[in-house]
């Protein structure tokens, strides 16, 4: 009944994400571990164990409640990172920024380039691809980002590195591969600094949908999915494939866990993004024996670290 009238409302869809996140504070409050638990289990179809977590989706959870490095926010913001990126060195990595804005209405669409990437910088898969600005619609595009904009990530999986970030719109270049036909997206997964595997995005933008492989460090496929099918090929090493482990290697030093993106664009590496809760450590794998081997890969912080829950 309240849902149907609030559809009568102009932008309903940002009225309704404000009573969503209102209700998830008010339901959270304090007690995030016991909504992450119903929500594991109504996810993955197995109680959370947060006392003696093993798998890797447990220890997630256990990272989200327990671990609260400073430096995890500013490298899951998506402009805020790139300071970050610079500092290790690898400046050159990143993609050119257009513009940046603190609302939407300082978005000159005019001046935007025919193709061009608006990203909100306070969650995940918060983007609006454009590959050519004549057939955009301008109009949804916006009612997106508004939607966004009046959004806190932070009550989609209880990632609490995203529920104080500054809401902003950013603007990059519109990056092309001419060597696929289409941009691949290669996601390296660290622990303690150390790359074990990684898995590339494919199809994303494809009839058919998004498809995931899982590879070892040596461009072996791993048997295994995640959530989202194989794509039933292997996939060429990118011709940067030991740089990009190397760059994965340095971005990732001070974190027990952390997902590096990189892509390759005619032969040069640019810089994706930092993750810390891959489908915010709610998406199941087949055979489960690989949520238990890549959780064994995961060595979570004593209470002795001095990042340990600083707030217990």
């Amino acid at each position: 009944m309240i849902k149907s009238t609030v559809k009568k409302i102009p932008n309903a869809d940002v009225v309704l994400d404000k009573v969503r996140n209102t209700y998830k504070r008010i339901r959270t409050q304090d007690i995030p571990d016991q909504e992450l638990k119903k929500l594991f289990f109504k996810r993955l179809g197995y109680h959370l164990n947060l006392d003696e977590p093993k798998t890797f989706n447990e220890k997630l959870q256990w990272l989200k409640l327990n671990w609260k490095n400073p430096l995890i926010p500013i490298c899951v913001d998506k402009l805020t990172v790139r300071d970050y990126v610079k500092q290790k060195g690898l400046g050159h990595t990143l993609n050119e920024l257009i513009g940046v804005y603190e609302n939407i209405k300082e978005i000159d669409f005019n001046k935007l380039p025919e193709k061009f990437v608006l990203k909100a910088t306070h969650g995940s898969g918060w983007n609006i691809v454009c590959n050519d600005k004549k057939g955009i619609d301008w109009k949804t595009s916006k009612r997106k980002l508004k939607r966004w904009m009046n959004d806190n990530y932070y009550y989609h999986g209880y990632e609490w590195v995203y529920k104080e970030i500054k809401p902003r719109i950013i603007s990059e270049k519109f990056l092309e591969d001419k060597k696929h036909d289409e941009l691949l997206d290669y996601k390296f997964m660290c622990f303690n600094g150390e790359v074990k595997c990684l898995f590339i995005c494919s199809g994303r933008n494809k009839e058919e949908g998004l498809k995931v492989d899982f590879y070892d460090v040596d461009w072996n496929l791993m048997p295994f999915y995640r959530k989202y099918p194989n794509s039933g090929k292997k996939i060429p090493k990118p011709e940067g494939f030991n740089m990009m482990i190397e760059y994965a290697k340095l971005l990732s030093e001070p974190f027990p866990f952390v997902r590096v993106d990189f892509y390759e664009v005619n032969g040069k590496i640019y810089f994706g993004e930092l993750t810390f809760f891959p489908g915010s450590g709610l998406e199941f794998f087949s055979p489960e024996s690989y949520d238990n081997l890549l959780g064994s890969w995961i060595e979570l912080p004593s209470n002795d670290n001095f990042f340990y829950n600083q707030q217990k």
